[in-house]
């Protein structure tokens, strides 16, 4: 049975389109998705999702700006404030291993937050722009909490390597070359050793 924009509620039809297209993401990559197929998953007409998006680069930058927003909220939840200085490394392994598990749950919409074509480096929209930087502060943070006595710099360096080093657990998760499960104790096993 087609729906119509109609059978939407005023300020609803928007949300509707960016969960058909999330839904479309599962089977089809973001590079191939296309606003028609977008308004056929709604069950809306061809031309209803150009009302609120306008063209396909600005649906795109809205799932990546949503997708983050999710990405943020699953570190959020795995970095409890005021932990004890004796639990800073479980603290740092939690975010690590909720990053690598958000990409393994979500490999489609973690592959939108990340494309420099649909994210610019260094030139986000101004929804994207707080929502890494509240990423990276939780980071940052978690990795304080390791290493409290480092100089700012120092601090900055260890926050990109361990960004790096959870970022690349998790596209190797994505790619299958390892699961979800076995980032974990990577990390505990890196963290030990590296003394951090």
């Amino acid at each position: 049975m087609s729906r119509s924009a109609d059978a939407y509620h005023h300020g609803s039809l928007k949300p509707a389109l960016e969960d058909a297209a999330l839904d479309l993401l599962r089977t089809t990559a973001h590079t191939d998705l296309s606003l028609r197929e977008v308004a056929r998953t709604a069950g809306v007409s061809h031309n209803a999702p150009y009302h609120h998006f306008g063209d396909r680069s600005a649906l795109l930058k809205r799932l990546s700006e949503r997708s983050m927003s999710e990405l943020l909220d699953a570190l959020v939840a795995a970095s409890p404030t005021g932990a004890a200085p004796h639990t800073a490394r479980a603290q740092l392994v939690a975010v690590g291993a909720a990053y690598v598990g958000y990409a393994a749950a979500y490999p489609e919409r973690f592959r939108i937050i990340y494309d420099p074509s649909v994210c610019v480096p260094g030139a986000p929209s101004a929804e994207m722009a707080p929502l890494i930087s509240a990423v990276e502060t939780i980071l940052m943070e978690a990795t304080r909490a390791i290493s409290p006595g480092a100089s700012d710099a120092t601090l900055r360096a260890l926050t990109t390597g361990v960004w790096g080093t959870v970022h690349g657990l998790a596209e190797l998760v994505i790619a299958g070359h390892i699961t979800a499960e076995e980032a974990e104790p990577a990390l505990v096993a890196l963290f030990d050793a590296s003394r951090l």
